[in-house]
């Protein structure tokens, strides 16, 4: 069977399902392939479940703490299969959702793996999808414009593959049915600290061991460290400039073993199971590239600025392009490409502006340039930082912990970026994001009224402490 229609999207995920919406919004005929569920990986294996965790296991520290606020508590005990079924009540709510959603602008979704076809009798160019059903029949889809929204896996490490009982990857651990007593943490990026973050205050002894200088590679130094000794304070081991000798793994009845190298110093680790948060790689082998003149680079699918791949009618998004492997940034690049296919005009897309959030606790935030990024960039910065000791509603929450720190180009006086470490700071963080879209200058939102008391209070306060301003300080 061949169906033919304006717009195609491979891939289900939150930045394909966000495409094929606004292309229906602007009256295109939309077909989604999707071998899996609609969400794709940060509906299901990613953002919306390990959030869920999260919150719990943040809800079941703050109760363990709860005599500092002047209410004790007796009998408390974690639950762990009630934690899991309220995870999993979440992530069906929000698929059914996404569902309804594609009901309600008639996008016909087809539910198969997709592969991309060369020229045919079905059309003169390749973009054309032949799906393999279910069920095992075909059926073809013919498209106008194609969007690649493959998304990504987890990367994996040669002789610490995932085997479901010693070795996790983040897919496993969304599954554990019981919670280990303790655990080894390879990688210390956005997702390896935020399972360390959890799995800590469910009672698990944490050790993470990260290759590079610092936790969180890609953000503000100060930040990093800051984390580091937050989570240290709290009793999880972390590891720096440490690596992990994959061949001296060992797996018995009693957990694995693994030897790491710090500073030419051997150090033999031990636990009940090992996590490998190293990244994620894009799903870009079996999908018919071969088909196409798709460029690739460093195994990505290679976009301009309007993420048309290198055949001007075939468009690519979200993790298998690289980049910011986030979802918001997913759904925006969507955004860009089906206005870029309709002639519309464009929403664009800046990175500067795309937000950055980890949900450890503290949270970490940020958008824009840290410090040393911008002084590689040749910009003369000027810098204000406030502790949120200095604000009486992180007072109030009795999470004083953290600091906002905004940094601007002493020449133009406009903000280079924005990093935040601290209770809730990613609820606060897109303000930063809005300031940075509109070329905010730091005296600009100095000038704003922020609502007292409020954790948003910080915002103004680091904004005037650029130019020594700040009057709560």
């Amino acid at each position: 069977m061949t169906i033919t229609c304006d717009v195609a999207v491979l891939g289900g995920g939150t930045g394909g399902y966000v495409a094929a919406i606004r292309a229906a919004q602007l009256g295109k005929q939309v077909v989604i392939i999707e071998q899996d569920k609609l969400g794709g990986t940060c509906l299901h294996r990613g953002c919306i479940p390990s959030k869920a965790l999260l919150r719990s296991a943040e809800l079941y520290a703050q109760m363990k703490d709860s005599l500092s606020y002047g209410i004790e508590t007796s009998g408390l005990s974690l639950v762990f299969p009630k934690v899991q079924q309220r995870k999993q009540g979440i992530v069906d709510q929000l698929h059914n959702g996404v569902q309804y959603l594609m009901r309600k602008h008639k996008i016909q979704v087809i539910h198969g793996k997709g592969r991309v076809i060369g020229p045919s009798i079905f059309s003169p160019k390749s973009g054309a999808v032949a799906v393999e059903l279910h069920d095992g029949d075909m059926e073809t889809i013919v498209p106008t414009h194609l969007i690649l929204a493959t998304g990504s896996r987890p990367r994996v490490l040669a002789g610490l593959e995932p085997d479901g009982k010693h070795v996790l990857s983040s897919d496993e651990a969304l599954l554990l049915e019981e919670l280990p007593a303790s655990i080894i943490i390879v990688g210390g990026g956005v997702i390896g600290v935020e399972w360390a973050s959890l799995l800590h205050d469910f009672g698990v002894k944490v050790t993470v061991v990260e290759a590079a200088a610092q936790l969180l590679p890609n953000e503000d130094e100060e930040v990093a460290r800051e984390l580091q000794k937050q989570l240290e304070r709290r009793g999880i081991e972390i590891l720096t400039g440490c690596q992990i000798q994959a061949e001296t793994v060992e797996k018995d009845n009693t957990g694995i073993a693994i030897t790491a190298v710090q500073d030419s110093n051997a150090v033999r680790l031990q636990a009940d199971k090992l996590l490998v948060s190293i990244g994620r790689q894009a799903n870009v082998e079996n999908i018919g590239l071969e088909n196409t003149d798709i460029a690739l680079h460093q195994g990505y699918i290679r976009v301009n600025e309007s993420m048309q791949t290198t055949e001007p009618h075939i468009y690519a998004i979200g993790d298998c392009i690289g980049g910011l492997q986030l979802a918001h940034a997913a759904s925006h690049e969507g955004l860009v490409a089906v206005h870029h296919l309709a002639g519309e005009p464009s929403h664009g897309y800046n990175v500067r502006h795309v937000p950055r959030c980890v949900y450890t606790r503290p949270e970490v935030a940020s958008v824009g340039l840290n410090e040393k990024e911008a002084k590689e960039q040749g910009i003369d910065v000027k810098i204000g930082k406030v502790p949120f000791s200095a604000i009486g509603k992180a007072l109030v929450h009795g999470e004083k912990e953290g600091f906002v720190k905004v940094i601007a180009d002493r020449k133009s006086n406009d903000i280079v970026g924005v990093h935040m470490i601290g209770a809730h700071v990613t609820e606060l963080i897109s303000q930063a994001a809005l300031a940075q879209v509109l070329d905010a200058t730091p005296w600009e939102i100095g000038q704003t009224v922020f609502a007292h008391p409020s954790l948003a209070e910080i915002l103004g306060e680091a904004a005037l402490a650029v130019d020594g301003k700040a009057v709560g300080i």
